[in-house]
Order: C-alpha cells, then structure tokens, then sequence
C-alpha cells in the first residue's frame, strides 16, 4: 500500500504509517463508539472525555474520528445513530488531518527548533494554545475538541494550566485526554473527565490492520504467534517489532540472558544494533524488552515462593530503569548503557 503523509510528523510517527487523524480504518472498540454517538445525539456528551488504555490501539484514531463526527453533524438531534466514516477526499479529513482545521487543536510533544529533536514533555506553552484556541468563534458556530495526545506527557505545570481549562469550558468544546496510564494523572483532572476505558485488541484484529495498512505478517506460523503474543493487542507494537525489528532484538536478548556464561562479544553486538545513530525505535523496543523480561521473571518467581530471587530481580529491574533515565537525562554513552545493563541482567538471573 502506498501512503503519502499530509499531515505533520510527530514524535511518535512511524514511516510509511497514518496518523491517527489520517487514518479511515477503525478496527474494534464498537462499544466505545456507540457510547460517544449515543451521547452525542442525546446532548449529553461529557466536555471531558478520557480515553484510557495501552499505546497503540486506537484511542487517538477514535478520537480524530469523533471529532469528524461532530464537524460533520454539529446538531445532536440530526445526528445519524452510529458515528460516520470519515471521508478522506473530504475538505474537513483533510483539514484536520494537516493539523489546519480552526475548530480542531491536536497537541502533542513539540519539535524544539534549537535541539532539533521533540521534546520529552507536553509542556505548559503547548498548553497556554488552549486558551488562544477557545478565545476565537467557534468555525460555523459548531463544535470544538482540543486533544491531548498523550496526556501522560503533560508535565505538572502544563497539567494544571489544562485543568484550569477542563473547569469552565464553553459551550461545545470537548476535550479529549489519551491516557495511556492515567493513574499518572493528577486526580484533578481524572476527576473532571468521563472515563472511557478501551481493552487491547484481540489477535485477529490487530492482524487486520496491520493487513489494512499494507503491512506483511511473519509467513511461519511460529514466528506470527509469536509476534501477535508479544504485540498484546497493540498494533503499534506489533508494527514496531516487525517494522523496527524487534522480534530479532528480543531473540538476540533472550539468547544472551539465557546462557550460562555472559557473552561480552554478543552484549557488544545488541549494544550496536540498538544504540547507534538513528536508533531511537530500536532503543525503545530494547529497553521494554529487558524491562518485561525483568519484571516477569521477579513476577514469576514470587508467584513459586521463592522470595530471595524475586527480590534480586525486582530490583535489577528497578535499577535498569533508574539507569536508563539517567541515560537518557544526562545524554551518556547509550552502548555502554546496553552492555552494563545486560551484564547486570544476566547476573542477576544467574546468581545462585
């Protein structure tokens, strides 16, 4: 499948994969979206909606198309029962999808111009454009959402200033919180919002968007259970281990963790494939991996009773992740990080 992005690149962009606000496919979550179309054409749709779950299922797409939705039919009582399907030769897809529509603000980590990079945080003068955003007429005297992509980047100025916001909204303004964890988020705001909960999606359907989007799934029948197990519902994931290679990333890891005596050499190689130039995805993926494979072995351990390794390993697990924040904060030499990190690991698997 061919795919020309028309909107802006975003920390989290993919090559050659839609955004959410330029995605026509929605696979699952029918029950959430008949919640929002219901709501909608009984005039009770909350001003603040959350939409809870794991990255990469389609909170964001959902909330893209409910925002067409209500440009497409502002009138609650003309409102068609389901949600339509967006229209991608359409002027109002193709507004919002470029991030250009007057009545739409997506906000999302911003590119810092002088670092060249995105910024880690959602931060408050991304916020502050909320403010700028609802002080103008509404287009057409219709709706306006505001999303916030993921919430869980908001710091905690810029997460007070949106609660100021979230208090007194005008008339038909919804915003829409993507949260992918949202005990993270002040219960101020959780408590100002609907929460819509969304499960991750079954195998089936994350096999059929990734079909959708042009995408080949592993032909050995191993290897695709494999990836739509270690996917857990996401699609994002299961782009990310194919795409990224992070099932050979996992292998290569799982290889090393797993023999008696830790192989310097191999860790080297790992170190090389996953912190090198241009290697942000490949660093991500590897650092999930050694976290589940940390935190799982602890879990497991603890679940047979055997007390003294769980402990080792919950807190070789609790170390890896202070390192690799204190990595990523003060900019150190990410080989070594990877190479320390495994080293550590193994120890700590294999300690009597």
């Amino acid at each position: 499948m061919s795919f020309a992005r028309i909107g802006p690149e975003r920390h989290d962009s993919l090559d050659s994969i839609p955004e959410p606000s330029e995605h026509t496919m929605l696979v699952g979550h029918a029950e959430q979206a008949q919640l929002l179309a219901d709501a909608h054409r009984a005039g009770r749709l909350h001003h603040g909606l959350m939409f809870s779950g794991p990255a990469g299922i389609g909170k964001a797409t959902l909330a893209f198309r409910l925002a067409l939705h209500l440009l497409s039919h502002p009138r609650p009582a003309s409102a068609p029962p389901t949600l339509t399907s967006p229209d991608p030769a359409g002027p109002a897809f193709r507004l919002v999808a470029q991030a250009a529509h007057p009545s739409v603000l997506h906000l999302t980590r911003p590119f810092d111009e002088k670092a060249k990079k995105f910024k880690t945080v959602l931060s408050v003068d991304e916020i502050r454009r909320v403010g700028r955003f609802l002080s103008m007429t509404a287009h057409d005297g219709g709706w306006r959402m505001v999303i916030v992509d993921p919430a869980d980047d908001l710091n905690t100025a810029a997460a007070n200033a949106l609660l100021k916001n979230l208090e007194e909204p005008p008339p038909r303004t919804v915003f829409v919180l993507v949260a992918h964890q949202p005990g993270r988020l002040l219960p101020t705001i959780r408590s100002r919002c609907q929460l819509v909960p969304f499960a991750p999606l079954a195998q089936d359907e994350v096999a059929r968007v990734f079909v959708g989007l042009g995408l080949s799934l592993p032909a050995q029948a191993g290897r695709r259970e494999t990836l739509l197990r270690k996917a857990a519902g996401s699609v994002r994931a299961a782009i990310m281990l194919t795409e990224y290679g992070g099932l050979d990333i996992a292998d290569a890891v799982d290889g090393l963790l797993a023999a008696r005596r830790f192989d310097a050499t191999a860790a080297a190689r790992i170190a090389d494939a996953v912190a090198g130039r241009d290697k942000e995805q490949q660093f991500g993926l590897f650092t999930d991996h050694l976290e589940q494979v940390l935190a799982g072995t602890a879990a497991g351990l603890g679940e047979q009773g055997d007390a003294t390794r769980a402990d080792r390993l919950a807190t070789a697990w609790s170390e890896f992740g202070r390192t690799t924040a204190e990595a990523e904060a003060y900019n150190l030499d990410r080989r070594q990080h990877v190479s320390g990190s495994l080293m550590r690991a193994h120890q700590a698997l294999h300690a009597a």
